[in-house]
C-alpha cells in the first residue's frame, strides 16, 4: 500500500519527525520494504540480474546492529493478493513500471530493478540468521500494525499508509533508520540506532489541529493502492479547496495539502463523508459512501493474534479460513516455505511473472519454464480421476487454466495456461493437495526431477545442496531459445564453484574442510575478480540466457517446495552472481584459460569436471551451442530471418517434449 504524494511531501517538510534512539526494544518490520530498500542500498549493478551474496550480506548486517542494541526484530511478509484480488489494478501498474525500467536498464539508461530471486534470498537469509519471521496471507499492513500495537512498539517500513493508522508507538520510515550508524550510548545503557519517528501529532496540528480519526478518509481520497482519486472525480471537480500554503515547491503537494486542510473543518468522519456525498448526484451516494467507509477500514489494526505464531507457530486469519486450503499449505504459506505466488495460483488462478533486464524483442525469459510452471498448476488445481481418465478431447476441455501476467516484447499481457495432468508414468501414483506430505519422498523426487528432464542416478556424484542447480541447468539448456553456448553453461557452473570455495573459506562451520590450497586459491580468485569486474561490457543477449536460468531456477524452487522439498534447497547468496558469471562469460570467450580459474584448488577442479561431466552426459551436445558463427553465417541468418519475421509470442520452446510432462500451448490475449 502507500498513499499518493504523502511520502515524499513529508519528507520534503521534515517537521513532522521526533528523534528516536532505538534500543532494548521489540520492533516490528515490515520485511518487504526492508529487502527492497537493502536490495537497492546493496546493489551497484542492476543490469546483470543481481549479485544475491552483497544483498545477503547486507541483510546479515542490518540484524547485527539490531542485535547490537539489543533490540528484538519481528518481520512480517506480504503475501499473496487475497482472494478479492483488490490489488489487482495496482498490481498491473506496478508491473507496467518494472516493465519500462527493466527495458530502460537493457539499453543502458540508469534505474533500478529487484533481481527475480531477492524475496527467496531474504527469506533464506532470515532463516539462517534466526530471525522471528511471518508470511501473512495477504496485504500484511494492518497485521503489522495490530502486533506494534499489541505489544506497544514501533513499526520501521517505507509505506506511507503507516502515516495513517493510528498506531501506539508510531511509525519509522527506514530512511530515518541509521543502523549502519550505531552509537555508542551512555553510561548502562548501552549502544543504541539514531532514528527519527513520523508525528501524526504534528502532521494533525500543521492543519488547523486536524482531527487524527480523519486521516484514513484522507488516505481514501487522495488515492492509495485500493482507491483510484478518479473514482470521486465528480466531487473534486465541484469542491473548491483551500490553497493553504501551496507556494513555490510546495504547488507539487497543493491537491493534497489542500484536501487536508478542507477535511480540517469537520469534526470526524462522518460528518466529513456527510459533505463529500453533497457533491454527488443522488444515484452515486450510496455507492460512494460504502467505497469510503469500506476503504477506511483498511486502516483499522488487524485482530489476527500474529503474536500467538512468533509464541506457539500458530496462524490463523478469516481469510485464510475462507479460503479453505490445506491445513499444510497454510502452515507453510505462514512460515514461509512456499511463495506467495502459489497461493495466487491456487486461490486466484492467476500469478504475476516478474520482468527482468533481457532482451525485449525476444520472447519473456519466463517461456522457458512455462512446462514447470503448469506441473505446479497441475498439483494445485488437480483434475479429478474421471477427467484424467476421460477422452483427449474432453480431457483438453477440462484441465485447470491459470492467467499468467507476462510481457510481450514491451507491453504487459494475459495468456491463459493450461496445467498439466499427470505425466504417463505417474498414472498409478496419486499427489492429492491435501495428502502430499503423504506421498513417498521417492515419487516427489521422482515427479521433480521428471520435470526437469533428469535422473538421479545422473546427481549422485553432485553435493546434495547442488543437486537441484544441476538438474534445472539441465533442463535450461534442453528448453532455452535460443540455444545455451557453451562459455555460458562453462561461466555458470564456474560462477557456482566459487560459491563454493566462499562457503567453505568463509564458513565458521567448515573450516575443518578448507585446506591451505583451498585459502590460496580463494585469495587468488578475489584478485582476479577485483581486477576483472571493472569491465561494463553488457552483452544482452547473454543477459537474456541468464535470464532464463533464473526463471527456470525459480520455478525450479517453487516446485521443489510444494513436493515437500525432496531436494535440498540450495543457498541463493553462493549460488548466483550476475556481476560474475557475465564476467566469465566475457572472459572465456576471449581467454579460454580462464576455465582454469581455479586450479590452485584440486578441490574446487574435481568439484567443476563433476558439475561439467554431469550436465554433459545428461544434455545432448546439439542443445548447446558450442562457437559463435562466423560473420558471413550470421549475415546469412540474419538475412533469412528478415524473411520470415512473425509476431513474437510467448510458447513452449520446441524442445519441450523431452521434459517428459503433459504440456499445453499458452492461449496469448490482449489486455
Amino acid at each position: 500500500m502507500g498513499i499518493q504524494g504523502l511520502a515524499g511531501f513529508v519528507e520534503e517538510r521534515g517537521v513532522f519527525f521526533t528523534e528516536l534512539r532505538v534500543r532494548d526494544t521489540k520492533l516490528v518490520i515490515d520485511g518487504s520494504s526492508l529487502y527492497h530498500q537493502l536490495c537497492f542500498a546493496s546493489a551497484v549493478d542492476f543490469r546483470r540480474g543481481g549479485d544475491y551474496g552483497p544483498f545477503t550480506a547486507a541483510v546479515r548486517d542490518f540484524f547485527g546492529s539490531l542485535r547490537a542494541c539489543r533490540v528484538a526484530p519481528f518481520v512480517v511478509l506480504d503475501g499473496g493478493r487475497g482472494a478479492d484480488d483488490r490489488k489487482l489494478p495496482t498490481m498491473r501498474g506496478r508491473a507496467a513500471e518494472r516493465l519500462r525500467a527493466a527495458y530502460g536498464l537493457s539499453r543502458g539508461d540508469g534505474g533500478c530493478l529487484v533481481p527475480l530471486l531477492t524475496r527467496e534470498a531474504f527469506v533464506q537469509a532470515l532463516g539462517r540468521l534466526g530471525v522471528p519471521f511471518v508470511q501473512c496471507f495477504a496485504e500484511a499492513d494492518r497485521e503489522i500494525a495490530g502486533l506494534a500495537n499489541r505489544w506497544g512498539c514501533l513499526i520501521l517500513s517505507l509505506d506511507s499508509d503507516f502515516c495513517v493508522f493510528d498506531l501506539a508507538a508510531g511509525y519509522c520510515p527506514l530512511t530515518h533508520f541509521q543502523w549502519q550508524s550505531v552509537c555508542a550510548g551512555e553510561g548502562v545503557q548501552g549502544c543504541y540506532v539514531p532514528a527519527r519517528c513520523f508525528s501524526a501529532e504534528k502532521f494533525c496540528r500543521h492543519f488547523s489541529h486536524l482531527n487524527k480519526s480523519l486521516l484514513p478518509l484522507f488516505a481514501v481520497m487522495n488515492g492509495n493502492d485500493y482507491i483510484d482519486r478518479a473514482a470521486l472525480e465528480a466531487f473534486f471537480s465541484k469542491v473548491r479547496l483551500p490553497r493553504g500554503w501551496a507556494v513555490g515547491k510546495g504547488r507539487k503537494y497543493a491537491h493534497l495539502q489542500g484536501l487536508l486542510n478542507w477535511l480540517s473543518q469537520f469534526a470526524g468522519p462522518t460528518e466529513a463523508v456527510d459533505n463529500v456525498l453533497k457533491y454527488l448526484k443522488k444515484h452515486q451516494r450510496d455507492k460512494i459512501r460504502e467505497l469510503l467507509c469500506t476503504s477506511m477500514e483498511d486502516y483499522t489494526p488487524s485482530n489476527v493474534n500474529l503474536e500467538d505464531f512468533f509464541q506457539n507457530g500458530k496462524y490463523e486469519c478469516e481469510a485464510a479460513r475462507k479460503a479453505d486450503l490445506p491445513q499444510w499449505v497454510l502452515d507453510a504459506l505462514a512460515k514461509g516455505k512456499l511463495a506467495p505466488f502459489i497461493s495466487d495460483a491456487l486461490i486466484l488462478r492467476s500469478t504475476f511473472l516478474h520482468v527482468q533486464v533481457e532482451n525485449m524483442q525476444r520472447p519473456s525469459a519466463h517461456s522457458t519454464a512455462l512446462p514447470i510452471r503448469q506441473v505446479i498448476y497441475g498439483l494445485l488445481l488437480r483434475v479429478s480421476q474421471s477427467t484424467e481418465a476421460a477422452s483427449p478431447s474432453k480431457q483438453t476441455n477440462e484441465l485447470p487454466v491459470v492467467c499468467e501476467f507476462d510481457r510481450l516484447q514491451k507491453t504487459l499481457k494475459k495468456t491463459f495456461v493450461q496445467a498439466a495432468s499427470r505425466p504417463t508414468d505417474f498414472r498409478d501414483y496419486h499427489f492429492p493437495l491435501d495428502k502430499l506430505m503423504e506421498v513417498p519422498m521417492s515419487c516427489r523426487q521422482m515427479l521433480l526431477l521428471e520435470t526437469l528432464g533428469v535422473k538421479m542416478s545422473f546427481l549422485e556424484s553432485i553435493p546434495s545442496h547442488l543437486q537441484l542447480p544441476v538438474a534445472v541447468t539441465c533442463y535450461w539448456i534442453f528448453c532455452s531459445e535460443p540455444k545455451v553456448k557453451l562459455h555460458q553453461l562453462k561461466a555458470l557452473l564456474l560462477m557456482i564453484v566459487s560459491g563454493e570455495l566462499h562457503r567453505i573459506t568463509n564458513d565458521p562451520d567448515l573450516t575443518v574442510l578448507c585446506t591451505e590450497d583451498d585459502s590460496i586459491a580463494y585469495n587468488e580468485f578475489l584478485k582476479w575478480k577485483e581486477k576483472k569486474l571493472q569491465n561494463k561490457d553488457f552483452d544482452l543477449d547473454a543477459a537474456h540466457s541468464f535470464c532464463q536460468w533464473q526463471c527456470c531456477l525459480q520455478m525450479g524452487l517453487y516446485l521443489n517446495q510444494l513436493l515437500c522439498t525432496p531436494l535440498s534447497e540450495p543457498d541463493l547468496s553462493r549460488l548466483y552472481s550476475g556481476t560474475l558469471v557475465h564476467r566469465l562469460y566475457q572472459e572465456l570467450k576471449s581467454t579460454p584459460s580462464v576455465e582454469n580459474l581455479f586450479s590452485l584448488s584440486p578441490k574446487m577442479i574435481q568439484l567443476y569436471q563433476v558439475l561439467l561431466n554431469t550436465v554433459e552426459s545428461t544434455v545432448s551436445p546439439d542443445f548447446i551451442q558450442k562457437m559463435t558463427k562466423t560473420k558471413s553465417e550470421s549475415c546469412k541468418k540474419k538475412k533469412a530471418s528478415n524473411k520470415k519475421k512473425k509476431a513474437i509470442r510467448c510458447a513452449v520452446p520446441e524442445t519441450r517434449h523431452l521434459c517428459n510432462v503433459n504440456r499445453f500451448a499458452s492461449l496469448r490475449v490482449d489486455d
